[in-house]
């Protein structure tokens, strides 16, 4: 699209009237007008202050940038770059500090970045194909193999990941996964606990999701962090027997990368916060 039907797309997106958009910009509904119209060709500081003022992910600025013939402001640098070792030094911090609670990083296409020790305890009888790299969350929910066998209700939880997803491919297979069900009257969306079968027991486990809303970098902007919390006490105290016994017998504390995934046993070799091995050859 070219900027005036991509800016208009975007502000109908968030529900804005030109009026809206126009007095968050600091700007008059005459001028923004004549932008979307065509008319008027907006400076880089203008565009920037547009995608600003409509909150866009940092992807969709640089979008409405380059529509505008602007080169894209906000860099994607690969999470495995030197100059974001802070953020993955932050990361694995979080991720152990949630434990003994399971917590993952996923990137935007739901896709696995890091996990902690306790994501063991959600990969129990997973197929090794769903943990091969790259490792889609919501597919290893909801798939056959995954963890559907193991999710005592599943439609309900099925439905609060599905919600997730955008209209695509993806949706579409995950909702080949599960019968349809209209939600009942108790559906109350993303507070769904889910209720998981395991060794130790029955557990439910409800979510939080937090993002880094302040990141001027499209590659951490668009992380989630997944921690999975107990949702009653004796989800909590099997957990932290479960946590108690994996120390007793040596296990570290730490967060662990997808693409070290070992096919034979479905767990993870570890990754310091760093981003260095844990089992690499002191040097």
């Amino acid at each position: 699209m070219d900027f005036p039907q991509t800016l208009r797309a975007a502000r109908r997106r968030r529900h804005l009237s030109q009026l809206d958009l126009a007095l968050r910009a600091g700007t008059t509904q005459r001028y923004l007008s004549f932008m979307e119209s065509g008319r008027s060709r907006p400076g880089r500081t203008m565009v920037v202050r547009l995608g600003e003022s409509m909150e866009l992910p940092l992807r969709e600025r640089n979008e409405l940038l380059s529509a505008a013939g602007y080169a894209p402001v906000y860099p994607r640098t690969p999470l495995d770059d030197p100059g974001l070792a802070h953020v993955r030094t932050a990361l694995g911090h979080i991720l152990a500090g949630h434990l003994p609670y399971p917590a993952v990083v996923v990137d935007a296409d739901h896709e696995l970045v890091l996990a902690n020790d306790a994501f063991g305890l959600l990969t129990e009888g997973v197929a090794g194909h769903l943990l091969r790299p790259p490792v889609n969350v919501l597919r290893l929910s909801l798939h056959p193999e995954g963890l559907a066998p193991r999710i005592m209700n599943l439609t309900q939880w099925a439905r609060h990941i599905i919600d997730r997803v955008p209209p695509g491919e993806l949706r579409e297979e995950l909702s080949g996964y599960v019968p349809h069900a209209e939600p009942g009257h108790d559906h109350v969306g993303f507070a769904v606990p889910v209720r998981l079968r395991s060794a130790r027991g029955e557990l439910r486990l409800t979510t939080t999701i937090t993002t880094f809303a302040t990141a001027l970098d499209v590659t951490v902007a668009e992380l989630k962090l997944e921690a999975f919390l107990p949702a009653d006490a004796a989800t909590a105290a099997a957990l932290a027997d479960g946590s108690r016994t994996a120390r007793r017998a040596g296990a570290p504390g730490s967060a662990h990368r997808p693409e070290d995934s070992r096919t034979d046993d479905s767990r993870t070799s570890g990754f310091r916060t760093d981003g260095s091995r844990t089992d690499a050859p002191a040097r």
